[in-house]
This record gives structure tokens, C-alpha cells and sequence, in this order.
């Protein structure tokens, strides 16, 4: 996600006309929502925080496998 100041909103903003930041993670992917003018709040499609949570699974089980392989002979002995 590029963040830059067409994808920043106020939080102000984002009640009074979503429509707007809708239309802004239409064209650029992400909104960033400010409160007090500190980033506070993405908006992605539903589509691509789906995408995330899949990326987030794979690592944990690559990071699984890796544990599985290199502790193999105590997960055996813990086996028996």
C-alpha cells in the first residue's frame, strides 16, 4: 500500500462522506483515516485484507514446517 496525502482523510471527513473514501480505495487501493492528524484508521477492499490474511497463513506454516523439520527428533521422542 503507497501512502500519500490523496489517500489521507480526516476522520471528520470519512463520517460526513464516505462515498468519497469509498471511491478513493477504489482508485488507490487503501484510505488512511487521520484522527487528530495522526494515521489511525486503513481501508482496504474486503478482497485484498482477504489476500493478507491468506499471506499471514502461509508464514505461519512455513514457520511450522521449519519448527517440525528442525526439531524432528524430539517431536518423535515426544511421540512414543
Amino acid at each position: 500500500m503507497t501512502v500519500n496525502t490523496k489517500n489521507l482523510v480526516s476522520i471528520t471527513e470519512a463520517n460526513q462522506n464516505f462515498s468519497r473514501v469509498a471511491r478513493l480505495v477504489d482508485e488507490n487501493g487503501a484510505a488512511v483515516i487521520l484522527k487528530n492528524n495522526v494515521p489511525r484508521y486503513v481501508l482496504v477492499e474486503f478482497s485484498q485484507a482477504e489476500q493478507e490474511q491468506i499471506a499471514e497463513d502461509e508464514d505461519i506454516l512455513a514457520v511450522s514446517k521449519r519448527l517440525i523439520a528442525k526439531n524432528r527428533t524430539a517431536y518423535e521422542e515426544l511421540a512414543k
